[in-house]
């Protein structure tokens, strides 16, 4: 009596699925090799524009309808004071100089805070906050949220502490469609960013959480407060090591 023959476990794709599986793979392997030799070529080379910039005149044109310039002008380290170095760290990531692109602590901390029954707060470092705004948009995913890590760690393998600062301050955002530490200390304070102080530092650091609303030519009350705070975090830190 003849048996029926079990199909098979290992039976292959159908031709479209294995075509598309190959696909993906190809497109995986490009966005790996790219993403690769982008971020090696940038560790030497001013990047012309970032994502978010782009995202900006995105903004304009969807909600406007109009086409607003960037104003956005690269200097290179020796020409960004140290001030504006320690002013971010001490606002942004005081443990910059230690981490390898993720603060674990900051992101525990995160986590027990909003399991307590607090606001989930934001834990990102400058090298996150780097390959974000020159890669990535705002939109929030997790696909997303992966891309950026990736980044993050490719910055931090291929580049050096001193050239993740140096990017991150010519091209954070200071102002509606102003970049850069240097376009923001000649429009706000009309002087190059090599000469800028303490205080003009870190209350151009204060505004980073929100540069639109917290604006460096008319201070609020809350952003002096930042000023200030950050200011004490730059004395209690001294010149951090990078």
């Amino acid at each position: 009596m003849a048996t029926k023959s079990r199909p098979s476990k290992n039976r292959p794709f159908p031709p479209f699925f294995a075509k598309l599986r190959q696909l993906v793979s190809l497109l995986l392997i490009f966005f790996l090799v790219f993403s690769i030799i982008l971020c090696g070529l940038l560790r030497w080379l001013p990047p012309p524009t970032s994502a978010f910039m782009m995202y900006r005149h995105y903004e304009d044109l969807i909600h406007e309808g109009t086409f607003k310039s960037i104003r956005y002008r690269w200097v290179n380290a020796n020409n960004i004071s140290p001030n504006a170095s320690a002013a971010v760290m001490a606002s942004e990531d005081q443990r910059f100089p230690e981490h390898f692109g993720f603060d674990i602590d900051s992101i525990q901390s995160s986590i027990e805070d909003y399991k307590d029954g607090g606001k989930l707060r934001g834990a990102s470092t400058i090298s996150q906050q780097v390959a974000k705004n020159l890669f990535l948009t705002p939109a929030k995913s997790f696909l997303r949220k992966g891309i950026e890590a990736w980044f993050t760690l490719l910055i931090e393998l291929l580049w050096t502490k001193e050239r993740i600062l140096e990017v991150y301050l010519n091209i954070a955002e200071f102002g509606d469609h102003l970049f850069g530490i240097e376009t923001a200390s000649q429009q706000y304070f009309g002087i190059p960013a090599r000469s800028i102080s303490r205080p003009q530092a870190a209350l151009l650091a204060a505004t980073l959480p929100n540069p639109v609303l917290l604006k460096a030519a008319r201070p609020s009350a809350y952003l002096l407060r930042r000023q200030r705070w950050i200011l004490r975090q730059m004395s209690n830190l001294g010149q951090p090591k990078i």
